[in-house]
């Protein structure tokens, strides 16, 4: 077909056409490449995959991780299915931060059952509905089993741990989990709802373990005090700015100043210091006691804020004085003339910490109360770089469920409650939308039949004791991966956001609906250069 649409005219010789067969085929391939890529991750008992950049021989980046979506963002995808799975995961990392290993992997399953039924010679448009079925029914279970424990503070922070103690059982801070998950659900707390994970810094120092990470109280700056400049101050008023502090240089490329003497010289000097020290004067007459900027601090105004009394901090990188701003309640400024509208940053204490071998500023008492850094110690880079990445999903797991917060069993329970109601609901349904519903079902229990795989248990022994668990009523058992066998949920502990379970179900239904629809991939030929 090809060479026929080329002779008429329609598509360009260099594009490339799939129809029908060949298409579907090639979208199914390539998505179910994508999920069982991350497949072995899944799990408290999942597997890291190492990422190595080769794009700079003399400089190779690795990455160590089980983020699901951390892998796929770094890995190349050709094939447009794979791209739609990879965009699944980005989205559920963006919105609920946890699961995205799992979404990908039921969207793989659904469209490996897919395959199956499209095989049969059953349209992809009856599957669409017998899915559609599926997922109004597993929605209306999941929403059945959720658990809202909001208006009781003790039992709903019983919840976050928990939930945050599951999240990181599957990443490389599950060691320390018990640690970590306080430390999370702590700095959460200290948000009082607002979900800004701005005021929550993570900062990765080097050494010790990881246990002797820590939650600091207030806002922490890996920065230094000037030379001379008072190392503590308390009542702090902050002005916060993004100037530059250096003497004005002629912008001019090119340009330049002949002189007659060494004494016009002297004159354009002092005349830059004169400039500065009036810069200088305006800020110290905002009646602060603490200035930090953006840029960099040259020695001759840090000279006149020493003398002033006012300690500097230089080179606040941007991040960090947005942060400031947000924290301490004040604003970014760039000019100076007019102190009465800018509004100053207040915090109650400024003073020096140790961590490790480094000096860091801390900022106790901010005008805004719900402040927190978390120090993370670690034995090295790799390793302190997977810790942000796992206690990042905690962190944004638990900010999504103070905001939803409803509560369900883990564990490989909520994908086999969801498939049993959809079981119950299959013998009542005619037409062979019911052979898409079974499917649908299957690749759910998919989910659990993987964590115990991973886990190196006997995955058929422990889902079908498990379907039977479900069968006879006892709808919060699951898989007990420290021992290998199904246990109550609710007893161990273990317990996920339904949020994040919801997310997952509808986006792995949409996407694999998505890729099943397409009966044609049209690759068009790159614009040619003109000469």
């Amino acid at each position: 077909p090809n060479q026929f649409m080329s002779a008429e005219g329609v598509i360009s010789a260099n594009a490339e056409m799939h129809k029908g067969e060949s298409a579907r085929m090639s979208s199914f391939v390539g998505a179910i490449a994508i999920a069982d890529l991350v497949k072995t991750t899944l799990g408290p008992k999942g597997m890291d995959k190492i990422l190595q950049s080769v794009s700079d021989p003399n400089n190779i980046r690795i990455t160590i991780t089980n983020d699901g979506a951390t892998i796929l963002k770094a890995v190349p995808v050709e094939n447009p299915a794979a791209k739609v799975l990879v965009d699944i995961a980005k989205v559920q990392d963006d919105t609920v931060g946890d699961g995205t290993t799992s979404v990908t992997v039921l969207c793989g399953e659904l469209l490996r059952e897919a395959e199956f039924l499209v095989n049969q010679r059953i349209h992809p448009m009856t599957i669409m509905a017998g899915w559609r079925s599926a997922v109004a029914i597993a929605r209306k279970a999941l929403e059945q089993a959720a658990v809202d424990h909001g208006s009781d503070p003790v039992l709903f922070r019983e919840d976050l741990v928990n939930i945050a103690r599951t999240t990181l059982s599957s990443k490389l801070l599950h060691v320390e989990k018990d640690h970590f998950a306080e430390l999370a659900v702590d700095a959460v707390l200290r948000l009082k709802g607002s979900g800004n994970l701005d005021y929550i810094q993570v900062i990765k120092k080097p050494g010790e373990s990881l246990r002797d990470s820590f939650l600091e109280e207030g806002f922490v700056l890996n920065k230094s005090f000037g030379i001379g400049q008072p190392r503590r101050v308390e009542n702090a008023k902050i002005l916060i700015a993004n100037t530059p502090m250096d003497t004005d240089k002629i912008k001019i490329y090119g340009s330049r100043v002949k002189v007659d003497s060494m004494l016009k010289v002297a004159e354009i000097e002092e005349a830059e210091k004169n400039k500065m020290r009036t810069k200088c004067r305006k800020i110290v007459d905002h009646g602060i006691s603490c200035f930090i900027n953006r840029q960099l601090i040259y020695n001759f105004p840090e000279q006149i804020f020493t003398e002033a009394g006012v300690i500097s901090i230089e080179h606040a990188d941007f991040d960090g004085i947005e942060r400031l701003a947000a924290v301490t309640g004040g604003e970014i400024a760039s000019t100076f003339d007019r102190p009465d509208l800018v509004s100053l940053g207040e915090c109650s204490l400024i003073d020096e910490i140790m961590v490790g071998e480094d000096r860091l500023i801390r900022f106790s008492g901010c005008k805004a109360g719900t402040a927190c850094s978390i120090i993370l110690r670690g034995a090295s880079s790799h390793l302190l770089d997977e810790a942000e990445r796992s206690l990042h999903d905690a962190l944004c797991v638990l900010t999504e469920t103070v905001k939803e917060t409803r509560v369900v069993c883990g564990g490989g329970c909520m994908e086999m409650l969801m498939a049993s109601a959809i079981d119950r609901q299959i013998p009542l349904t005619a037409g062979k939308a019911a052979l898409a519903m079974e499917a649908f079902s299957r690749a759910l229990r998919q989910l659990p039949t993987i964590i115990a795989d991973n886990g190196g248990y006997d995955s058929s022994e422990l889902v079908t004791q498990l379907r039977a668990a479900h069968s006879r009523g006892e709808s919060s058992m699951g898989l007990d991966m420290a021992s290998g066998q199904v246990a109550c949920m609710q007893r161990l502990g273990i317990r996920e956001s339904f949020k994040s379970k919801l997310q997952v179900l509808v986006s792995a239904a949409e996407a694999a609906e998505m890729i099943l629809r397409v009966d044609d991939i049209i690759k068009c030929a790159p614009r040619a250069r003109e000469q």
